[in-house]
C-alpha cells in the first residue's frame, strides 16, 4: 500500500499570527524582526506584501528598510507563536496520531490509514486547510505525496493557502526540473559541490551515478541521490516521539562584545546552568564538553575535551568549558557569541570509575543542590535563583527557553 504523506507549512507564520492578532497590520507592509539594540536585528518573518517588495527572512533590519522605507517592524511574541503552533497540531491530530513537527510552523502527517475514513490525501489536506483558516485565522500550504521529502517540496511549490499533489507517476515531471538546493538537506556547501559536478537540478542529481556521489559526498551523497529518485522511506514518527539525544547545548549572541576571560566565563556559567538542568531532566550524563566561540568579525572556532568522569552537574560542565576556553582562545578579537554543548552522553545510572582525587560525597551534595534549584525554578520561574556572580548586567540577552522539535529521519 502506498503511503500518503502530508507536509503542512503555515504561511509566513510569525507575520500571519501578528496580523491575525492585530488586524490593522493587514493594510501595511510588515515584518517581524528582532531588536537592533540586542544584536538580533534581523527579519524573522515577513508578510506577502513585504516579500513582493524584496524583503527576505534573515535580512538585517536596515536592509529591509532600504527595500521598503515604510515597512512596519513588530517585535516577536514567541508565546503566541508556540500557542498557535500547538493549536494547529491539535487540528492535524484529528486525522492521525502520526504528526511530526519540523520547527514551529511545519509538520509532516502520515494519513495512510486515515484515507479509509476521510477520503484521499488531497481531500484530507483540503479539510485541514479549511479548518486552520476558519478556526485559527491562519493559512497553510500543504504538499501531498508518497514520502516526506516530496511532500515538503510540494508545500513549497504553491504559496500561500494552496495544495500540491506529487505522485509516483508525476514526480519526475514536477520535481526534477527544480533547483537542486530545493531538496531537503542540500545546503549551501552541498549545492556548491554538486554544482562543480555539473548538477544544478534535482533531475541532474537523480541521474548522476551514485558511486561518484559517494566518492564526493560520502553517505550523504547516497542519501540525497535516493531522495531525488523518490526513495525516501523515513517514517513520520508518532505524536510524543522523542529521538535519542546525542548532545545538549545552549548558545547565545551577547548584547555587546565580551572583552575578557571573566565576561566569557560568566556567560559560560549561565549557559551551563541550562545544560545541566536538561541533562538531569532527561536522565543523562556528559562525558565531554564542546564550546563554539564566534568573534566580533563572525569568525568561529570550536574545541572539545573529555571530562575526567561523566556528570550531569552544571558546575562540572561550566568548570570544564571555562578551562577549555582559557587554554584555547587567543584574544586577538573580542567575543560576540558563545555556545556550550554537553557531548558523548550516557544514561546517568551507568556507574563511573571512582578516583582517589575526586570527592564523591561533595559531588553528590552539589548534585542535590542543583536538583533543588531545578525545583525552585520549576515553581517560581527560571530567574528565581541564580549565582551571585551572575546578578546584574553581564551582556546576556533575555532568556528564551523555547524548545522546537526537529525531524527524526530514522532512515538516514
Amino acid at each position: 500500500m502506498n503511503r500518503v504523506i502530508l507536509h503542512s507549512d503555515m504561511n509566513s507564520f510569525y507575520a500571519s499570527v501578528e496580523m491575525m492578532l492585530n488586524p490593522s497590520l493587514k493594510d501595511t507592509v510588515m515584518a517581524v524582526g528582532g531588536s537592533t539594540e540586542k544584536r538580533n536585528g534581523i527579519i524573522l518573518a515577513k508578510s506577502e506584501k513585504a516579500k513582493k517588495m524584496g524583503v527576505k527572512t534573515g535580512m538585517a533590519l536596515w536592509e529591509a528598510r532600504q527595500c521598503c522605507p515604510d515597512i512596519v517592524i513588530v517585535h516577536p511574541q514567541y508565546e503566541q507563536y508556540i500557542k498557535y503552533s500547538k493549536l494547529a497540531r491539535e487540528i492535524y491530530e484529528r486525522y492521525t496520531d502520526r504528526v511530526e513537527p519540523f520547527g514551529s510552523d511545519e509538520s509532516w502527517l502520515d494519513v495512510t490509514q486515515s484515507t479509509k475514513l476521510y477520503g484521499s490525501g488531497e481531500q484530507i489536506a483540503e479539510r485541514i486547510r479549511q479548518e486552520v483558516k476558519s478556526e485559527l485565522g491562519l493559512t497553510v500550504s500543504i504538499g501531498v505525496s508518497f514520502n516526506k521529502i516530496f511532500a515538503k517540496l510540494g508545500s513549497d511549490m504553491k504559496k500561500p493557502d494552496a495544495i500540491t499533489v506529487i505522485t509516483r507517476e508525476n514526480f519526475k515531471e514536477k520535481v526534477w526540473g527544480l533547483p537542486v538546493e530545493d531538496l531537503l538537506f542540500v545546503g549551501r556547501a552541498t549545492k556548491s559541490k554538486l554544482n562543480r559536478c555539473g548538477i544544478t537540478t534535482i533531475g541532474d542529481l537523480a541521474r548522476f551515478p551514485d558511486y561518484l556521489l559517494k566518492s564526493k559526498l560520502g553517505k550523504n551523497g547516497l542519501m540525497i541521490h535516493a531522495y531525488a529518485n523518490g526513495k525516501d522511506i523515513s517514517p513520520v514518527v508518532p505524536v510524543g516521539f522523542e529521538s535519542q539525544i546525542k548532545s545538549i547545548g545552549h548558545g547565545i549572541t551577547c548584547i555587546s562584545d565580551l572583552e575578557n576571560n571573566t565576561e566569557v566565563c560568566n556567560v559560560i556559567q549561565e549557559l551551563s546552568q541550562s545544560i545541566g538542568q536538561k541533562l538531569r531532566k532527561h536522565g543523562l550524563a556528559a562525558r565531554g564538553v564542546q564550546i563554539y566561540i564566534r568573534d566580533k568579525n563572525l569568525y568561529g572556532s570550536q574545541w572539545q575535551t573529555q571530562m575526567l568522569y561523566s556528570s550531569q552537574c552544571s558546575l562540572d560542565i561550566s568548570r570544564t568549558a571555562k578551562e577549555l576556553f582559557m587554554r584555547s582562545y587567543r584574544w586577538t578579537d573580542n567575543v560576540r557569541s558563545v555556545t556550550v554543548r554537553a557531548i558523548n552522553l550516557i544514561p546517568a545510572y551507568i556507574p563511573v570509575q571512582l578516583s582517589l582525587f575526586n570527592d564523591i560525597e561533595q559531588r553528590e551534595k552539589m548534585l542535590k543542590i542543583e536538583r533543588s534549584i531545578d525545583e525552585i525554578r520549576r515553581r517560581f520561574g527560571y530567574d528565581a535563583v541564580t549565582y551571585a556572580s551572575l546578578i546584574g548586567n553581564f551582556k546576556m540577552p533575555d532568556h528564551r527557553n523555547f524548545d522546537l522539535p526537529m525531524p527524526a529521519f530514522l532512515g538516514r
